[in-house]
């Protein structure tokens, strides 16, 4: 689905604020793993991120929709449990697929 900005911002907003930083810029998603506002829709970051359904059949509600780092979102398919492949160690992201 093609997100409008408000949308992104909306589920942006979800995502989890973290002491002494900026949340405009940076948050944490369900998983702890650190996601960039400015890296939506890149998988070519770490910090890269996308709009996850929590529950796929539940529709496209901002109550259905929160912020994941993009291996996470990947990893979850269309289940509507949460793998965590990637998460943070102090400010950086941890990937344990690359182990």
């Amino acid at each position: 689905m093609a997100w409008t900005d408000e949308q992104i911002q909306n589920v942006w907003n979800k995502g989890h604020p973290v002491s002494n930083n900026d949340s405009a810029i940076w948050r944490q998603d369900d998983c702890g793993a650190w996601i960039r506002r400015s890296d939506y829709g890149n998988r070519n970051s770490k910090y890269g991120w996308e709009v996850d359904h929590i529950n796929p059949a539940r529709g496209d509600n901002l109550s259905n929709l929160r912020p994941l780092q993009w291996k996470n979102n990947a990893a979850k398919q269309d289940n509507i449990g949460l793998d965590c492949p990637v998460t943070a160690s102090g400010t950086d992201n941890v990937d344990s697929s690359e182990d």
